[in-house]
């Protein structure tokens, strides 16, 4: 069992508790029996009677689903135990509620032996993890990126600039990642493969320069309401719900399908991704919270970036950020290389065919 001891495990499996304090978990129980926590924080894959949480132990694979428990010497999926919890909103004061939560929950970050660093966009997220965590911080960006710059802005704020590594990538650099990060997280579509290159560059990076483990500011935006879709419902599109909260909690549910993704770019740069703000007690917090300490007037992340003041300052709390993607500008130069290679942006999902053909001599994915 990876990340939480398998009496905490059996305990939260008898009482349906799928927030049983942990930062995720998978992997066997004593009695043989498989689980993987409710948000999918930790990977365990399935093939008949054998199991591993790495997928390329297994000759087919399937991923167990989050949520999910099954029984020794069983096959398929198991059956579903933890659902994720729709609480009502919780009067008093949220933000002290999520400061307490995040708080507790970076000091609960394992420091010692110098293996840690942080990956460092200079958003509020990450900058939490760099005023909490003695640790380097690595960006990484095209030339001229958004999140270089903000990176060197905030840590300047911060007093942190010194501990700032800048990883400017090449077009040479992405064009090499990009059949390696297909290869790693088994997915050729062009939204998954755009969004893990920068996590896997970053990661190779920190990976290069002798650390171990890399802690993200993962799941901030879909717990605290940092995306347009949820700001603007029920009126966007991309959005099924008719509120604020409603919209917050598909893209939480959407979580263990990212996951899955990025910690396989990650692990296969070279790291353990250490994730403080996806621990238990930080997503209890979160969905306790009202709609409008999600989103207020054009303020996302509301709660989050007032309990961030109590370690920031109030220029790196306020900072908004595009994703990395968009940020890095690697989505961009993916699409430049699909485009040099032949795959014009007027034939259907270009970029999707550009990565499948830079895989179809290999083989393909796992």
């Amino acid at each position: 069992m990876r990340n939480a001891t398998p009496d905490v495990v059996a305990a939260a499996v008898e009482s349906g508790d799928p927030l049983p304090g942990t930062g995720g978990f998978a992997g066997a129980l004593p009695d043989g029996r498989l689980a993987r926590d409710v948000l999918g924080r930790e990977l365990c894959y399935v093939d008949g009677d054998e199991w591993s949480h790495d997928p390329g132990d297994l000759s087919d694979p399937t991923l167990l689903p989050a949520g999910h428990l099954r029984e020794a010497d069983a096959t398929g999926g198991g059956q579903q135990v933890w659902s994720l919890p729709e609480p009502e909103p919780v009067l008093g004061d949220p933000v002290e509620r999520v400061r307490n939560a995040v708080a507790g929950a970076l000091d609960g970050v394992p420091t010692s032996g110098d293996d840690v660093a942080v990956a460092f966009s200079g958003g509020v997220d990450s900058a939490l993890l760099a005023a909490k965590l003695d640790a380097p911080l690595y960006v990484v960006g095209y030339e001229g990126s958004s999140d270089i710059e903000a990176a060197r802005e905030s840590a300047a704020a911060m007093g942190r600039s010194d501990d700032l590594r800048v990883h400017e990538v090449r077009l040479d650099d992405i064009e090499a990642a990009v059949p390696e990060v297909a290869r790693a997280i088994g997915r050729t579509n062009a939204m998954d493969v755009q969004i893990a290159s920068p996590l896997y560059l970053v990661a190779e990076r920190a990976a290069a320069d002798g650390y171990d483990r890399l802690a993200l500011g993962q799941g901030a935006d879909e717990l605290f309401g940092g995306y347009a879709k949820v700001a603007k419902a029920p009126e966007d599109p991309r959005t099924d719900a008719d509120t604020v909260r409603g919209a917050r909690r598909e893209t939480v549910l959407s979580l263990p399908a990212q996951l899955e993704r990025d910690l396989r770019a990650l692990r296969a740069a070279g790291v353990e991704p250490v994730t403080p703000l996806l621990h238990d007690d930080v997503v209890r917090a979160a969905l306790e919270l009202p709609g409008e300490w999600l989103v207020s007037g054009n303020t996302r992340k509301r709660a989050l970036r007032e309990a961030a003041r109590a370690w920031l300052p109030d220029v790196v709390a306020d900072r908004d950020k595009k994703a990395v993607q968009y940020g890095s500008l690697v989505a961009r130069e993916v699409d430049r290389l699909a485009r040099q290679a032949g795959f014009k942006r007027r034939m259907v999902d270009h970029v999707t065919q550009y990565v499948e053909a830079r895989l179809a001599d290999d083989g393909g994915v796992d």
